[in-house]
């Protein structure tokens, strides 16, 4: 992506907007039967999107930016778009993930934007696995920083309890509500994280070769090693050295699965595999939303399937 592009193109946009005097205004107005008092919630991608829907209720109205089964990296927003964003009364994002979302905050979002990755310090780039050179993309977008906090449920949980903080601002009178959902999100997700820890405590094995290296939180929280193809950014290619270098290291762990995503490519990981004698399977980074079911259902979907990789008893 020509980010430097995307900025011009953005600011062109909501200068045309802003222009036409209230256009955007109307963007999210005329729904038929949408509560006026509701709060507008626009969120940068899915984990954020369920994070809003559980934790609001039917007090908000949450746009997702991110089209259904894309890869939410790269997205470049249409004016359609900016025009719902500059209507928000909250903005749910991270920043660093998405440079055109961090762009359009940066013109419009003001102190109505709430960056996730401010709630508790990001992990680098490198935590849970092994640090490895010449890798692009999105370690130079987040200053070193993985931003796939959500697959870190106790994580989750507490950006849960601050966006209940936030929306209580929003909808002073709902502020109870808000509270006592991210309540019983975090009683879910502590019950999540205890599962995770309980089925992946004895394991044959605890290292997983991933083609992209979303899954630091998940290694780090649950004492797993993390081998990454490629790096945070999914479409990033790896050198012919970094195969060889993956290759050799799933070959010394007896690796007998080589994982790989939903939204991209599964090509890389199907080479190393042949390389090692290994098979494929998806282990979701749960940056889209899942063909079924909701964040929780695709985090007990993963913990089966590293079970089922690792050898778990």
């Amino acid at each position: 992506m020509n980010v430097r592009s995307s900025s011009r193109a953005l600011a062109a946009a909501t200068a045309a907007l802003l222009a036409l005097g209230g256009v955007a205004a109307c963007t999210n107005q005329g729904g038929g039967g949408t509560d006026p008092d509701g709060v507008d919630v626009v969120v940068a991608f899915y984990p954020l999107q369920f994070l809003v829907e559980r934790v609001g209720g039917d007090a908000v109205r949450a746009t997702n930016l991110a089209r259904p089964g894309a890869e939410p990296h790269d997205l470049e927003l249409k004016p359609r778009q900016v025009g719902q964003l500059v209507d928000a009364k909250l903005i749910v994002y991270l920043a660093g993930f998405q440079p055109a979302v961090d762009d359009a905050v940066a013109q419009n979002g003001g102190d109505r934007a709430f960056d996730v990755a401010t709630v508790q310090p990001l992990l680098a780039a490198t935590a849970g696995g092994h640090q490895h050179e010449g890798e692009a993309g999105h370690e130079s977008e987040t200053g070193g920083k993985d931003p796939h906090v959500w697959l870190d449920p106790t994580r989750l949980a507490t950006i849960g309890d601050r966006l209940a903080e936030q929306l209580g601002r929003v909808a002073p009178d709902r502020a109870a509500e808000f509270t006592a959902r991210a309540a019983a999100l975090r009683d879910e997700l502590t019950k999540l994280d205890a599962d995770y820890a309980q089925g992946l405590r004895t394991c044959q094995r605890r290292e997983i070769v991933t083609s992209h290296t979303a899954f630091g939180y998940l290694a780090a929280r649950y004492q797993l090693e993390q081998v990454g193809i490629s790096g945070l950014s999914p479409d990033g290619e790896p050198s012919p050295q970094r195969l060889a270098e993956v290759s050799r290291e799933a070959r010394d762990h007896q690796a007998t699965t080589i994982f790989f995503e939903t939204l991209v490519s599964p090509k890389v990981a199907e080479t190393v595999a042949r390389e090692v004698g290994a098979q494929t399977a998806v282990l979701d980074p749960i940056e889209g939303a899942p063909a079924d079911g909701d964040y929780l259902s695709a985090m007990r979907t993963n913990l089966q399937t590293l079970r089922t990789a690792l050898d778990c008893s």
